[in-house]
């Protein structure tokens, strides 16, 4: 696949012509640059970066608030780089108060990234899905940050999310009435996170109350993950983010690898789990180096 190199400009009209559209997005997760290129390879229309993935790869720890805005936002740059498609990222409480967001808007923007979700847990954040519930900042606070980030923003078609995690310790009704007073005060899109047993019946509810686009996340261990395109348009779902996608194949996959290595002795039985050293260059775009290399750089000639 050919890279077309387009800006991030136009990246963001894209995206945000797509939630227009009324259509169900897909965006799987991804934690790196290769990650990103076999999303785009594999035809969706939009990657989507996982805090609690980069936390994993940057770090090796898990997801309670340790990367920082300076280091998501490099990663970040590095993935919308590499993708013609439009990037949306996880930007987990914007990384402080609101003067902090709307430096983060600032930085995430200048990364060539399309569009971020901001939530209104406390700082240091934790992931929703982690045991215990998630404390959050005032609703007058969040909406003061929200604020920030708009004012902040240069380019009008980079898309802010309003995330709540008010769910978890304040019920569903609380979360519904801070989205509605997010998306009241600029959001583009509202994002409900939903760590319970019944999230399905839950978004349902959360679909019916709110006539705005909205973002699910459909985690594995979720109710919401058995939701097809079909169930999310028939919901009214406009974004649904796949955080966990590649970050749990791969593990189940390294670790199937590495511990049959260990039982026979080599790699000589992996067979059919590897891929080919053919197939990994042509998902990091090595015939496009060869061109670029036949233009650019001169042929040295033996003994010149």
């Amino acid at each position: 696949m050919e890279k077309k190199n387009i800006t991030a400009s136009e990246k963001r009209k894209k995206l945000r012509k797509m939630i227009q559209s009324g259509e169900p997005i897909m965006a799987p997760g991804i934690y790196d640059a290769f990650c990103a290129r076999m999303v785009e390879r594999a035809g969706f229309p939009v990657a989507y970066v996982t805090g609690n993935g980069v936390s994993a790869c940057l770090l090796g720890q898990p997801d309670v608030g340790l990367v920082t805005l300076t280091e998501i936002t490099q990663h970040a740059g590095r993935m919308a780089r590499a993708l013609d498609i439009p990037l949306i990222v996880d930007a987990d409480t914007g990384y402080g108060n609101a003067l902090n967001v709307m430096r983060t808007v600032k930085e995430f923007e200048a990364a060539g990234v399309a569009a971020i979700h901001i939530e209104d847990q406390v700082s240091p954040k934790k992931c929703g899905h982690l045991p215990g519930s998630r404390e959050v900042v005032s609703e007058g606070e969040q909406v003061l940050k929200l604020k920030a980030a708009l004012e902040a923003r240069q380019d009008p078609d980079f898309i802010i999310i309003a995330r709540t995690d008010a769910r978890s310790a304040h019920g569903l009704d609380e979360a519904i009435r801070r989205a509605k007073s997010y998306h009241a005060a600029g959001a583009d899109m509202v994002f409900v996170e939903l760590p319970s047993r019944n999230a399905l019946e839950e978004m349902r509810v959360v679909a019916q109350s709110l006539n705005v686009p909205l973002v699910v996340n459909m985690d594995s261990a979720s109710p919401l993950s058995t939701l097809t395109m079909g169930g999310l348009r028939e919901m009214g779902i406009t974004l649904a983010i796949y955080p966990g996608i590649a970050r749990y194949v791969v593990l189940r996959a390294v670790n199937k690898a590495l511990k049959q290595m260990i039982e026979e002795g080599g790699m000589h039985g992996l067979g059919e789990q590897m891929a080919t050293f053919e197939e990994y260059n042509e998902v990091l775009g090595w015939s496009e180096i060869q061109a670029l290399e036949k233009r650019f750089l001169l042929e040295v000639q033996p003994g010149g």
